[in-house]
């Protein structure tokens, strides 16, 4: 008798991205080039681990898989500090990771600064945590326990910033530097992370943090997708994640484009030429304005869509007006026919 259907389900995604990792990782791949040694150690994954359905469902997929390809498995948890007893409850997660098998397991400890609110602060903290655990322990990936539930959020979050086509495009299969996170549970829902943690008789802790309406992403899991399930019907968790996917793909498209059109719309000098870059369509021009913009020192995080359509104003509706002030203390304006962007 097989393993019950979530677990199947759940094991077959991570053996995926796992297979995946092992080709990018092998002696003379892209990744790794031909005079690399052959007898270095098999390549390190590490589950990040909160303790919740979704990312011990995970850890304990990776801890059946991973040594059937030779790979090494390890376990991260991170810390916040942000409740009454966190400590404990993160050296318990360690517990159960190591109880899977698991090993290098970590608890690390991290400050939630303020910056950008609380959910975006607690979440550059865990990430900045998790990137240090990469490199300490020398990890190839960290693998992600983010669901189709989770990628309908962040579609819904973006649509209401008004942030543009790339925010609707959800959270990336992969990312980070040199493809570090990997979401395998990108196409799987909430749900059959839960029953294969029931059906596997693995403890769970559910945050409260996930049910406190103080959070946006909270208010909107709890209220506003039951709001839009009972208004439209069932299938609208589905179908935000297949928008977020047709969004990603248009938007690396525009990347692409924007990228192959800057050289052009710049002076020998380097700068960018206001009539050239007005005769190309808003989604290229926009593009290149933020990536100068983001060269110039402003804060990919801290520039939203409204940052740039008052940039794009100096070039699709010029009347004389002054500088633009953009965060990270970069000012743009037109010059001569020319934009400039730079540190104010």
């Amino acid at each position: 008798m097989g393993p019950h259907p979530a677990v199947a389900a759940i094991r077959l995604a991570v053996r995926r991205v796992l297979h995946d990792i092992l080709i990018e990782h092998a002696p003379g791949s892209a990744d790794q080039p031909r005079d690399v040694p052959h007898d270095l150690p098999p390549p390190l994954v590490l589950v990040a681990c909160s303790g919740g359905a979704d990312s011990m469902a995970l850890a304990s997929a990776l801890a059946f898989e991973a040594p059937k390809l030779g790979i090494r498995a390890g376990g991260i948890t991170v810390d916040h500090g942000l409740q009454s007893g966190s400590d404990l409850r993160a050296d318990d997660v360690v517990g159960r990771l190591v109880d899977l098998g698991l090993t290098p397991t970590e608890s690390i400890a991290v400050t939630v600064g303020r910056d950008g609110g609380p959910e975006a602060a607690a979440r550059d903290a865990r990430y900045a945590a998790l990137d240090a655990a990469a490199r300490r322990h020398g990890a190839c990936a960290i693998l992600l326990g983010h669901t189709r539930d989770d990628q309908a959020e962040t579609v819904l979050l973006g649509l209401a910033r008004g942030s543009g086509i790339r925010s609707l495009s959800g959270m990336a299969a992969v990312s980070g530097t040199g493809g570090r996170y990997r979401r395998p549970f990108l196409q799987l829902d909430r749900q059959t992370a839960r029953k294969a943690c029931m059906a596997q008789s693995l403890p769970v802790w559910d945050d409260p943090h996930n049910a406190d309406p103080a959070y946006t992403r909270s208010r909107l899991r709890h209220e506003g997708l039951p709001a839009l399930e009972k208004a439209l019907g069932k299938g609208v968790v589905e179908a935000l994640a297949r928008t977020a996917q047709l969004s990603r793909d248009d938007a690396d498209a525009l990347d692409v484009w924007a990228g192959q059109a800057e050289a052009s719309v710049r002076d020998a000098a380097g700068l960018l030429e206001c009539a050239k870059l007005y005769a190309l369509p808003p989604a290229v021009r926009r593009r290149i304005l933020r990536r100068a913009a983001i060269e110039a020192g402003a804060p990919a995080g801290s520039l939203f869509a409204r940052h740039i359509e008052e940039v794009d104003r100096l070039i699709t509706g010029w009347r004389g007006q002054g500088a633009i002030n953009l965060p990270g203390k970069v000012v743009a304006q037109r010059q001569g026919g020319r934009l400039v962007i730079r540190q104010g």
